[in-house]
């Protein structure tokens, strides 16, 4: 079965990196940073993304801290880590949550963090790169407030900053747009140039940013990936030994789509051929309905109780439709995570891990394209900044 690949590098001349992993969930970023980067301190409040951690990495005990940021102290962060990977709750800014911003009590867990990172600098520990990764929905939250709220805090501390929205449609078969505003000391100008990923929502937030600012903004020469050679399809379970739903269950599924997305499965069924479709449940003018995409991706793999519903699978072949959930584990390599990968005993909980998580080729390809270019830049360059 194929399988996302990781974008490789060649660490053969890279000296060891070090990192703190805040909201670290089931460790999906330190994956996708991988096995040269060195984990100095990681954390999450959740019982259950703890012991996924803990379950999927040998030296969880020396370094993880389960309980929330704001209970963590500076004298908890060991030594100066290079990068701050901070993947902070994202439901108050996710058009699927109650966009209540960052005076929210989930995503106000950012400014937790941000408390540990000026206590650093004060201390002369300030780690060189800081990465928040949200939603998109960051970009827009309150108008822009929210947004311009955090680049004041990394402005403030001497940090210049830029935003890239990245979908993880780019790396794997899912549509998983999020936002990574990277912030750096240091040498900036050799790293800026155009990207695909300044995207309209991006530059429409560096608009609407005050001049000062805009004045420490960089645009991130970040490149596109090679070309994905996997769609959804190739991450599938066999279909033997599967909970399918029963026949009522598909067709009351069918009976909530509207014209245009039955006429998607009327096409694929008249086709004769295999196909498969991902399908969320969603709220429509006051009206729950099915939608359905037959491009090669699935939708975006959510936690069980998130604003929609868990995602769906139709498989359309010799004229049948049938359907089921996907699967905890189909969810796991939808965020390229590899089989090894251990997941809780039950879907759910599996679900709950992975929904909240960051795709590890999206961190791999940044990582190796610009976090990792951006501290082991020379000496020389540093001065010349």
């Amino acid at each position: 079965m194929a399988r996302c690949r990781l974008d490789s590098t060649d660490v053969s001349r890279k000296p060891n990196l070090s990192f703190y992993e805040f909201f670290a969930g089931g460790g999906m970023a330190r994956i996708g940073l991988g096995d040269h980067w060195r984990c100095l301190f990681a954390n999450d409040f959740d019982a259950g993304k703890a012991a996924a951690y803990r379950a999927n990495f040998q030296d969880a005990a020396a370094h993880f801290r389960e309980g929330d940021v704001f209970a963590v102290e500076t004298h908890d962060l060991p030594g100066q880590a290079d990068l701050a990977w901070a993947s902070s709750p994202c439901q108050d800014f996710s058009l699927a949550g109650s966009r209540a911003g960052l005076g929210g009590g989930r995503s106000s867990a950012f400014f937790g963090f941000w408390r540990l990172m000026q206590g650093l600098g004060g201390e002369g520990r300030a780690p060189r790169v800081i990465v928040v990764e949200n939603v998109v929905g960051l970009l827009t939250s309150h108008g822009g407030a929210d947004f311009e709220a955090v680049c004041r805090a990394l402005g403030g501390a001497g940090y210049r900053f830029g935003a890239l929205e990245i979908d993880a449609a780019a790396f794997t078969p899912q549509s998983r747009p999020r936002v990574f505003i990277v912030a750096a000391k240091g040498p900036c100008a050799p790293f800026e140039g155009p990207s695909p990923f300044h995207s309209r929502a991006v530059r429409a937030a560096h608009a609407r940013l005050p001049a000062d600012l805009a004045a420490a903004w960089v645009w991130w020469r970040l490149d596109a990936s090679a070309r994905r050679n996997t769609d959804l399809a190739a991450l599938l379970e066999p279909d033997h030994g599967l909970r399918w739903r029963t026949s009522d269950q598909t067709r009351d599924l069918l009976a909530l789509m509207d014209d245009r997305h039955r006429a998607r499965v009327a096409a694929v069924v008249q086709s004769g051929q295999r196909a498969i479709g991902a399908v969320f449940r969603r709220m429509r003018g006051g009206a729950q309905r099915a939608e359905v995409r037959f491009d090669g991706l699935a939708g975006c793999v959510r936690t069980p109780g998130g604003g929609s519903s868990r995602q769906l699978l139709l498989v359309i072949e010799d004229g049948e439709v049938r359907s089921r959930l996907m699967t905890a584990r189909e969810g796991a390599r939808l965020m390229g995570l590899p089989d090894t990968y251990r997941l809780p005993g039950s879907q759910s909980a599996g679900l709950a891990v992975i929904g909240d998580g960051v795709a590890a080729p999206v961190v791999r390809h940044l990582a190796a394209n610009l976090i990792e270019p951006l501290l082991l830049a020379p000496a020389s360059a540093v001065a010349a900044e």
